[in-house]
């Protein structure tokens, strides 16, 4: 298959919801000394999804006309340790094994079969924080890590983890074992990452990935990350070098390819003003390719003072034709960066190619319960013929039960302005999902 994919989908729910409820890390103590402790991490996700529409992104015919119900299912099991070293210096590590599948008929974009079924290793990486060896950098303020892991990048708006869980029914050379909303598989093959820090609001990342995944090609890259924390906001900047792709598997763009990135997020010193934008230019490796840029601008406002907390939010995101977003990823809440359930996930665009505007709005009844409604509308889509123009409704809720279940359904309507990619109509759909997330 040499058709490279426009379609990137990993969606981290569960990290984004512990982030919005402020929700501890979960794991079971097996031993705890001075010398370190020894933890059981335990995290299960399921999910159960009806679509009544189907969506034919890469043209493989695999879904017919008419809806689609399936469930899937993601769980990771290991151990994670660390042990204390002298000057409060520690070394860190994990392994886990990470189990998923798909029933049912599989999702409505056809990448999965619902006959998904696979175990494999998930996490295997150890590290070193400096501690307090370096008192020039303060604590901590060197850490290195190695092996099999995660690894994000401000938003995710370019690096969210390898999270493109695909299943058999494109081929079982790019079988991940499906799960494909939920996307439990995101560590990178390999990975080397130093992070340096000081007390005075200046870090940086240095990076090597290099991903086993073939719906992204095999893609290996470098980056330099820099940040600068006030109390206003946070100011940052990116290089991403592509060092190598398997060509058997398309993005031939990404051997060489230069990507910057300038970005910002905070609230310029007002306490109730959520604001964040990012701007990237890319040179592709493939002189035959389109050099391309993104941006997106965002701004919001909490009502502190009201009942419930309500917050407003609007982004404007824009995308040239060409434009690979790489490894983006579900980071920060619905929306970002998988801008609409159905559009996101099945029916594109998919953050290249495109203008979107989105508006949001969300309330807090509780500390354990939010509700929200996103509205997408996406246009100048397809090089500006349209044919994946439209538009989204979501309405959604995020409902921490306990400390060992959150639970998050979402109502979804899509509207496609054109035939696209939307199997036999242009009718809305109507789309539902259930994510129970179960952390031990």
């Amino acid at each position: 298959m040499k058709t490279p994919f426009k379609i990137r989908t990993s969606c981290l729910l569960s990290a984004a919801v512990a982030a919005v409820m402020a929700l501890p890390a979960h794991a079971y103590n097996l031993h705890s000394s001075d010398a370190g402790e020894v933890n059981l991490d335990v995290e299960a996700m399921l999910g159960t999804f009806h679509s009544a529409e189907s969506y034919d992104v890469t043209g493989a015919a695999v879904n017919q006309e008419g809806s689609s119900n399936w469930q899937e299912v993601s769980i990771k099991y290991g151990l994670s340790a660390t042990r204390n070293l002298d000057q409060g210096a520690t070394v860190y590590g994990a392994f886990n094994l990470l189990s998923s599948g798909t029933f049912g008929d599989g999702d409505a974009g056809g990448f999965t079969s619902g006959d998904e079924r696979k175990t494999k290793v998930e996490d295997a990486y150890l590290g070193w924080r400096s501690g307090n060896t370096i008192s020039a950098l303060g604590e901590n303020g060197v850490e290195f890590s190695f092996g099999r892991q995660n690894l994000s990048i401000g938003d995710g708006f370019l690096i969210n983890g390898d999270a493109l869980n695909f299943g058999d029914a494109l081929g079982q050379e790019l079988n991940r074992g499906g799960a494909y909303w939920l996307a439990g598989r995101k560590a990178f093959d390999k990975t080397a990452v130093l992070k340096i820090a000081n007390d005075n609001g200046l870090r940086s990342d240095l990076f090597w990935i290099a991903s086993d995944n073939k719906a992204q090609a095999e893609t290996e890259l470098a980056g330099l990350n820099v940040e600068y924390a006030t109390a206003n906001g946070t100011f940052a900047g990116m290089y991403l070098k592509g060092l190598d792709v398997n060509e058997d598997y398309g993005y031939t763009n990404r051997d060489g390819q230069d990507t910057f990135s300038i970005r910002f997020q905070g609230n310029a010193g007002v306490e109730n003003l959520f604001l964040s934008s990012e701007f990237v230019t890319q040179k592709q490796g493939d002189d035959t390719q389109k050099d391309a840029n993104a941006w997106y601008a965002e701004a919001g406002w909490t009502f502190a003072d009201v009942t419930w907390s309500p917050s407003v939010t609007y982004r404007y995101s824009t995308f040239e034709e060409g434009f690979d977003p790489l490894f983006f990823g579900f980071n920060r809440g619905y929306g970002t960066w998988f801008q609409g359930e159905v559009a996101a996930n099945y029916a594109g665009p998919f953050n290249s190619d495109a203008d979107v505007h989105h508006l949001a709005l969300k309330v807090s009844p509780s500390e354990t319960l939010a509700l929200g409604a996103l509205f997408f509308d996406f246009s100048n889509t397809a090089s500006g013929s349209g044919a994946l123009d439209g538009q989204e409704i979501d309405l959604y809720a995020e409902w921490v039960v306990n400390e060992h279940l959150i639970l998050s359904p979402l109502l979804g309507f899509y509207t496609p302005e054109n035939s696209g990619v939307q199997v036999g109509n242009t009718d809305t759909n109507t789309y539902f999902q259930m994510i129970a997330i179960v952390p031990f």
